[in-house]
């Protein structure tokens, strides 16, 4: 008698082991319960054989998305946030503790947002805590509550709700984070190194990049560095536009100290060369820099001192990024990439000879380990079954009002990809992304 399951896949290329091979996985109540050949016999309630030019990938993990909700809504929430994530083959995110107001600071402020997200989720969505001055000595009530880990910005973070914190109290953090074993995910730039370049602002994105130089993130980095060596706490490095601090970083690695290291499609993808004077959908801070600091980016991922590559997705309102005639110094600084950060980042590699098992190793299984879901990021026996139909080699034009997220713009609007994803599942169930669907993602925890 065949062996059945609820779900059985046909995949002529699938993503299992680190590599790419002809599967047939079978699904039961959510979970892949059998992995065999491409031509194993096996019957499913529903079977699917995917197309000569799909492969099968586990779906991606976005451990940093910035979903506003409550609060600043009107910029993100938490309906278009997960369904631009579905669209995007991302089936699980981290939701960052700001911008929303409340900022997720303390236990009152997680039970809102968890209770928003419970009905609006349409894929799994976990929760940072935040580490800023007035939670410091508090963060275990958070941990308690099964947050990932806790965000601190070492210069102010841009909204006032979220404060960032010294030198002084980034290593009271570290030392209360290594006492309950978390982990501090940390924005690196140094307030003293931007006060010291701070100019008139405008339009000219090389004043813009000039104002937030490498040093600003070297010597943050190198604070955080000081620290772990000296408590032993976990940390990671938030989206690491410079790559002036490899070699400190690399360094501290090989001291055994425990340090991670992310980076983002836009500063893989773009260059600050192409960016031009007044066009503010590019801005975030820390800066797109120019190209030969993105090669080294790259080098960095391919070297294994850059662990992951995540999204960063910090949306907001048409307004606020575009109606100051283009003044870098006052726009919002914030990309909005979550449902293209697949298709941006394999264009790029493959234009580098690099292969999509080592994007899925970035984008999914390595996010997935950062943050401990073992069950998630990877094709295997006892995972979740998470999945996504990629087709690699179909090309499209990105149009920012055709993507889900809240407010339609995005620095990849125009932008020629290649690389759509055809259909997603969640714990075995095909995702619906049209707006009145139901949500069927489930709140993570620890």
């Amino acid at each position: 008698m065949l062996p059945s399951f609820d779900l059985v896949i046909v995949a002529p290329s699938a993503h299992i082991d680190g590599r790419s091979t002809g599967a047939t996985v079978g699904v039961t109540d959510g979970r892949i319960v059998f992995i065999g050949d491409v031509d194993a016999a096996a019957t499913g309630t529903t079977e699917v054989r995917l197309a000569a030019d799909e492969v099968l990938l586990p779906g991606l993990v976005d451990t940093h998305v910035h979903v506003n909700e409550p609060g600043r809504t009107e910029w993100e929430g938490f309906a278009s946030a997960t369904r631009a994530a579905a669209a995007g083959g991302v089936t699980t995110i981290i939701d960052m503790p700001l911008n929303s107001i409340p900022a997720t600071v303390d236990p009152a402020a997680l039970q809102l947002k968890r209770g928003i997200a419970a009905g609006k989720a349409m894929v799994n969505v976990g929760f940072w805590g935040g580490a800023v001055p007035s939670s410091l000595g508090y963060l275990g009530a958070m941990h308690d509550r099964g947050v990932f880990g806790f965000k601190a910005f070492l210069a102010p973070s841009g909204v006032d709700e979220f404060e960032h914190l010294d030198t002084e109290q980034l290593n009271l953090a570290l030392d209360e984070i290594a006492a309950l074993d978390s982990m501090l995910i940390v924005h690196a730039e140094d307030p003293t190194v931007l006060d010291a370049h701070v100019n008139a602002g405008g339009r000219g994105y090389r004043e813009f990049v000039a104002s937030r130089p490498p040093e600003a993130e070297l010597t943050a980095i190198e604070h955080v560095i000081a620290g772990v060596r000296r408590t032993g706490a976990r940390a990671h490095i938030l989206h690491l536009s410079s790559a002036a601090a490899l070699p400190a970083i690399a360094a501290a690695r090989a001291e055994g100290l425990p340090i991670t290291v992310e980076t983002c499609p836009h500063y893989l993808c773009f260059t600050a060369e192409q960016i031009a004077d007044g066009a503010t959908q590019f801005k975030c801070c820390p800066p797109i820099r120019d190209g030969a600091n993105r090669d080294l980016l790259w080098q960095g991922l391919l070297d294994g001192v850059i662990d992951i590559i995540v999204s960063d997705h910090s949306p907001s309102t048409r307004e606020l990024k575009l109606s100051h005639d283009g003044d870098f110094a006052l726009a919002w600084g914030g990309i909005a990439g979550l449902q293209l950060g697949l298709p941006a980042i394999h264009t790029e590699a493959r234009r580098r000879g690099i292969h999509l098992d080592r994007v899925v190793e970035w984008m999914s299984t390595r996010p997935a380990d950062l943050v401990g879901l073992e069950r998630k990021g990877r094709i295997a026996v006892g995972a979740d079954a998470d999945l996504v139909v990629f087709a690699p080699d179909d090309a499209f034009t990105v149009h920012a009002d055709e993507l889900q997220h809240r407010n339609h713009i995005t620095a990849f609007d125009g932008s020629s990809l290649t690389g759509v994803v055809r259909r997603t599942w969640l714990a075995g169930s095909v995702v619906d992304i049209a707006a009145d669907a139901l949500p069927g993602g489930t709140l993570l925890s620890r």
